[in-house]
C-alpha cells in the first residue's frame, strides 16, 4: 500500500516542477503574429503614456479589450521592454487559476483530487503552450476559474467579500475577451443550481448585486473604446468610418464572430473543438472523454455540476461558432481537470488507465526522438540536464510509489509530459525561433547600426517593431526620398524590392540575409531538416544611400 504522506509529497514534488516547466518558455522569444502584436501594442502605450488607447501599425487598434494591455504595460514599467516582461503576467494569472482549481477542487471534493487537478491541468499540452506563446488565454484561464470559486463561496450569505472578488474577477475576464467571458462563469454556477433544483439560490438576490458590481468594474473598458472610437466617428476602422467601439464590444467582437457577421470573420466547424481537444488535453484527454461519458452515465449520483455545466456549455458555444482556433478551449481546461482528476481516483479499471497512459507515454517518448532526428535543433546542456532528470524522476517512482498501481501510472505521465515540454521549450522552440526574421534583424540592427532609422518596406514585421530599440519608421516613396536625403537608411525588404529601388535611382547595398518562417504555423516541410530550405522565405536588410542623382 501506497501511504497517504508519500503521494502527498510527490504530488507537490511534482507540482513544483510542472511549475518550473511552465516557466521555461520564459525567456523564449514573442512569436508572432499575435503575441509580438500584443507585445508592441503595450510598448507603445507606455512609450507614450497613453493607457487608453490601442494602435498597431501606426493606426487605432479594435480587436481585443485592454485588461491584458494594462497588465503587461504595469510589468514594462518594473522590468522593462523585454520578453520575460511581457509573458511573466500572464504565467502568473495561469498559476493563480491551478491555485483556484486546486481551491474549488477541494471544497467539491478532496485535497487529493485538487492535487492532481493542478497537475493535470500544468501538464496539459496547449496551457504549456500557451505559456510561452503568451496570448489573452493565460489570463483568461485563471480569472474565469478564479470568478467560478468566489461565486461559488458567495452563496454562504447575502453580500461578502466573495461577491466582491467574484464580480472583480468576472470584470476582469470581460477586459480581457469579452462578454462571452460570462459563458462559462455563468454556466458553471446556474447549472449547478439548476441540475440541483435550487431555484431559490438561483433567484437570489446576492446575483443582482454581482451584476451591479460587474457592470461598475468594467466601466474603465467602456470609457477607453469611447473616448478613442465613440468620440470619434471620423476614424477609419475595419475599412469605415462611424464605428462605435462599445458596440463592438459588446456585439461585433463576440456575436459578430458566433454568427460570422462581425468584421473579422471566420469558416466553423463544429467538429473542431472535439479532436483539438485530443491534443490540446494530452496526455489527459481520452482520461477526459472517458470522465465525460461516465459522468453522463451516473449524473443522478454526481457531486457538483459546476464543472460540467461551465466547460460544456461553453464548448457547445465555441462548436457552434463559426470563428474557432485551438487555444480558445483553455479557459475550460480548469474545469476539465478537476473532472479527469475524480474519474481518474474513483475509477476501478486500473487495467484501462495503465494501458491508456502507457501508450501515450510511448507516443511521447517517440514524438521526442522523432523531432529530434527530424528536426535536428541544436542542443545545449542546460536541456539535457533538466530533461535527465525529468527521466531520472520517471525511473524513481516506482521506488516510492511502488509497482503497477494507478497512482505510480499517473505520475509518470506526468513526468513524461514533464520532459517533453522541457523539450520543447529548452531545445526545440529556441532553435525554431532562429527562422522568425524580424526579431533577428532586430537584434542585429541594435548591435551594429544603432540610432539608424528602419523602416520594413511595403510589409510588417511585429517583432521586428518590438525588439527594435528605435522606434520602427513608416515611409512612403515620398518619406523614403527625404529620409534618404538626411543619411543612410535601413529597409528589410523581400529580396524582388531591392532591384525596384535601384531602378528609381537608389544605391541599395545588402547587409545580411536573413530566412523567414512564422513559427506558430509549423509544417512538415519545415521541421524535416532536409526540406527545410524549400518552406523557408528570404528577407534582406538593405543599406539605402542616395543615388547618384542624389536621390
Amino acid at each position: 500500500m501506497i501511504s497517504d504522506t508519500n503521494e502527498r509529497q510527490v504530488s507537490l514534488l511534482i507540482i513544483g516542477l510542472l511549475i518550473f516547466m511552465n516557466f521555461t518558455g520564459l525567456n523564449i522569444t514573442i512569436m508572432e503574429p499575435d503575441g509580438a502584436l500584443y507585445a508592441g501594442i503595450a510598448k507603445y502605450m507606455v512609450q507614450h503614456h497613453d493607457y487608453w488607447n490601442l494602435f498597431a501599425d501606426g493606426h487605432d487598434w479594435l480587436d481585443k479589450p485592454h485588461f491584458p494591455f494594462w497588465m503587461m504595460c504595469l510589468s514594462y514599467q518594473v522590468f522593462g521592454f523585454t520578453t520575460a516582461a511581457y509573458k511573466l503576467p500572464a504565467i502568473l494569472f495561469l498559476l493563480a487559476g491551478a491555485a483556484y482549481t486546486y481551491l474549488f477542487a477541494r471544497r467539491l471534493y478532496d485535497e487529493q483530487v485538487a492535487r492532481w487537478a493542478v497537475c493535470i491541468l500544468l501538464t496539459a499540452e496547449h496551457i504549456v503552450i500557451s505559456n510561452n506563446d503568451v496570448r489573452a488565454e493565460p489570463y483568461l484561464t485563471g480569472l474565469i476559474i478564479g470568478g467560478v470559486y468566489h461565486l461559488y463561496r458567495s452563496q454562504r450569505s447575502t453580500f461578502n467579500y466573495d461577491v466582491l472578488l467574484g464580480a472583480l474577477l468576472t470584470a476582469c475576464a470581460i477586459m480581457t475577451k469579452g462578454i462571452f467571458a460570462l459563458v462559462p462563469i455563468s454556466g458553471a454556477i446556474a447549472g449547478h443550481l439548476v441540475f440541483t433544483k435550487q431555484w431559490k439560490q438561483l433567484l437570489h438576490f446576492r446575483w443582482l448585486i454581482a451584476a451591479i458590481l460587474i457592470a461598475a468594474f468594467i466601466t474603465p473598458e467602456l470609457y477607453a473604446l469611447y473616448q478613442q472610437f465613440d468620440l470619434h466617428p471620423e476614424k477609419v476602422v475595419f475599412g469605415k468610418t462611424g464605428v462605435s467601439g462599445i458596440r463592438f464590444f459588446f456585439w461585433d467582437s463576440q456575436f459578430g464572430r458566433f454568427a460570422n457577421t462581425g468584421p473579422i470573420k471566420g469558416a466553423g466547424d463544429p467538429t473542431f473543438f472535439f479532436h483539438t481537444a485530443l491534443w490540446a488535453f494530452l496526455p489527459w484527454s481520452v482520461m477526459l472523454y472517458a470522465a465525460v461519458v461516465v459522468f453522463f452515465k451516473n449524473r443522478r449520483q454526481a457531486l457538483e455540476y459546476y464543472c460540467i455545466s461551465g466547460a460544456l456549455l461553453t464548448f457547445a458555444l465555441f462548436s457552434l461558432s463559426r470563428f474557432q482556433l485551438p487555444h480558445y478551449l483553455n479557459i475550460v481546461f480548469p474545469f476539465f481537470a478537476i473532472l479527469t482528476a475524480q474519474y481518474v481516483l474513483g475509477m476501478k479499471a486500473v487495467k484501462f488507465f495503465r494501458i491508456t497512459q502507457y501508450t501515450i507515454m510511448i507516443i511521447i517518448a517517440v514524438a521526442i526522438l522523432g523531432l529530434g532526428v527530424l528536426y535536428q535543433p541544436i542542443l545545449n546542456y542546460y536541456a539535457l540536464f533538466c530533461m535527465l532528470l525529468g527521466l531520472l524522476l520517471f525511473l524513481l517512482l516506482p521506488r516510492w510509489l511502488g509497482n503497477g498501481t494507478l497512482v505510480l501510472v499517473f505520475f509518470r505521465t506526468c513526468a513524461a509530459s514533464l520532459v517533453l515540454n522541457i523539450f520543447l521549450n529548452l531545445v526545440l522552440y529556441p532553435d525554431m525561433i532562429r527562422y522568425q526574421s524580424g526579431s533577428t534583424i532586430a537584434r542585429h540592427v541594435n548591435r551594429y547600426f544603432p540610432g539608424v532609422p528602419v523602416d520594413f518596406w511595403k510589409g510588417q514585421s511585429y517583432s521586428l517593431e518590438f525588439y527594435l530599440h528605435t522606434p520602427l519608421q513608416r515611409y512612403d516613396s515620398a518619406g523614403l526620398r527625404q529620409a534618404v536625403a538626411g543619411g543612410p537608411v535601413l529597409l528589410v525588404m523581400n529580396p524582388s524590392e531591392a532591384d525596384t529601388l535601384q531602378r528609381q535611382g537608389y544605391n541599395c547595398q545588402l547587409v545580411r540575409e536573413f530566412v523567414q518562417f512564422y513559427v506558430t504555423k509549423l509544417d512538415l516541410e519545415f521541421v524535416n531538416n532536409k526540406t527545410r530550405g524549400r518552406a523557408v522565405g528570404r528577407r534582406w536588410l538593405v543599406l539605402v544611400m542616395p543615388g547618384r542623382d542624389g536621390r
